[in-house]
């Protein structure tokens, strides 16, 4: 117990401490999109299905958690980032123990650098302080998993109602506990333990559907991460970029060198479920889901960084040392070095600049031209509308734009907004290596990829011209007033 409580305290101080720049960063993309005002219904009204954003499938778990920090401790944005950074340390100390069990505790060694390898992974980095679901869904299913390794079958399936109330998609865990206790060790009478998650998932479905109409919360959202998701062309793509994030990029190449070494070390029971659990979570967040965001395999990480930790121990002592430090140099240069392919700015510190010159221009639009009507588009109108965001002290008045290509700019009505701020909110396309022409298609039918306004677009079309630009990186944030006549 006490070894466990200095695991939990020690990842808690060291993700505090490499967060510390970041704790009161005002909110960014889905978490003032979706989590956030959730949240906050929760917390002033009691709305369990959300009214001030769009409800959607995804169950209440999380948001209640933090609509219960915030009556203890007041809405703030440290007290939001500091409860999800203590759900990420919880989720550390619980890899390492499953490493530890799934090496039969014998080697301390890849515990450690399994752990090390979550914290240092880009994606974790950002996702361990970010009020979305992936990351706690990660430390539940962790929990739930060693405590089904343990035989704590009761617990295990407590463990994953919280986990499907967190993140819907989880189900796949329980549906691998329950059929490997019924189908392969015949223990029928625990396998029903694990419908109580399904159980929990269609009460909080029921409740969805009778509030929107909706099984999954509104049609946009089934069609976008359903309907579409299902073409073929779409499903190989995702499939692609799946393997390329968990096998290769930021320096998993190396540990991916290491699982075909020593894939003999993995095996037994204990290493098939867990790979059975990661497997089944990688289908589901690869055939489902229009976005494909990279967070959706949080929870996948912790058992691919542990095998790939544990097959490493067929290396030489020097060897592994030597590789496995070469792997972590690489995850912590992936915090700042920035793809060239498209991805999401969630995914490492891209997020923060994107914030701070969305912040800069903000607190600039709020200081010098305080009644202005503003044109631009999500995230940043939402951003200047709502103080509870941390950007804007006083709402402004916002007009928003769906996307900002020079149509939707001009469809808005010269005569209706006195300012516009344009930002890239895709990474483009436009000169990068998937510009080529058998993409082209896909990535504007499926990602709505087309280059955004230009200055001159702006000028000719509705006469104004840029007169303050902030760049932090490659993300920047440009404001435009009427042209001087």
């Amino acid at each position: 117990m006490l070894r466990g409580i200095t695991l939990l305290v020690g990842s808690a101080a060291l993700l505090v401490l490499i967060h510390l720049p970041y704790v009161r960063l005002p909110f960014h993309w889905d978490e003032m999109g979706q989590f956030v005002p959730a949240a906050l219904d929760i917390y002033r009204e009691g709305w369990w299905v959300p009214q001030s954003t769009l409800p959607n499938v995804h169950p209440p778990g999380l948001m209640a958690v933090v609509a219960l920090v915030w009556r203890v401790f007041g809405y703030s944005i440290l007290s939001s980032r500091l409860t999800m950074l203590a759900i990420a340390a919880l989720g550390v100390a619980l890899s390492f123990r499953l490493t530890w069990r799934l090496t039969g505790r014998k080697f301390l060694a890849p515990a450690v650098m399994s752990s090390l390898f979550l914290i240092a992974a880009p994606i974790f980095y950002t996702q361990s302080m970010m009020v979305l679901l992936d990351m706690p869904a990660m430390t539940l299913t962790v929990a739930a998993l060693l405590l089904f390794l343990n035989r704590r079958y009761v617990l295990c399936a407590m463990a994953c109602v919280a986990l499907v109330l967190i993140k819907e998609t989880a189900i796949t865990a329980p549906v691998v506990f329950g059929s490997w206790l019924l189908f392969k060790e015949r223990r029928r009478m625990e396998a029903l333990y694990f419908a109580a998650p399904a159980l929990a998932l269609g009460i909080w479905l029921i409740i969805l559907h009778r509030a929107t109409g909706h099984w999954l919360g509104n049609e946009e959202f089934t069609q976008y991460n359903v309907g579409s998701a299902l073409e073929p062309f779409h499903i190989f793509f995702a499939t692609l970029s799946r393997a390329w994030f968990l096998f290769v990029a930021d320096g998993h190449f190396i540990g991916t060198v290491a699982l075909i070494l020593g894939w003999r070390v993995l095996r037994g029971s204990d290493w098939t479920i867990s790979f059975l659990v990661a497997g089944a979570q990688l289908l589901v967040v690869t055939v489902f889901g229009g976005a494909e965001l990279e967070r959706y395999v949080v929870p996948v990480l912790p058992i691919l960084y542990a095998a790939m930790a544990a097959a490493a121990l067929v290396l030489t002592t020097r060897w592994r040392w030597a590789s496995q430090g070469v792997m972590l140099a690489l995850l912590v240069a992936g915090w700042f070095w920035t793809s060239p392919f498209p991805l999401p700015y969630e995914d490492n510190l891209a997020m923060v600049d994107f914030v701070r010159v969305q912040e800069d221009a903000a607190h600039y639009l709020e200081e010098h031209y305080p009644s202005a009507r503003i044109a631009s588009a999500w995230p940043f109108t939402d951003a200047i509308m709502h103080p509870e965001f941390g950007y804007v002290r006083q709402p402004m008045h916002a007009l928003k734009a769906s996307e900002l290509h020079i149509a939707n700019i001009t469809a808005l009505g010269r005569d209706n907004f006195d300012l516009q701020v344009v930002f890239p909110n895709k990474k483009p396309v436009k000169g990068s290596v998937l510009d080529i022409a058998p993409l082209r298609n896909f990535l504007h039918h499926y990602y709505d990829y087309e280059p955004q306004a230009s200055a001159e677009e702006i000028r000719q079309s509705i006469g104004f011209s840029p007169i303050q630009r902030w760049q932090r990186g490659s993300q920047w944030v440009e404001i435009y007033a009427p042209s001087q006549r």
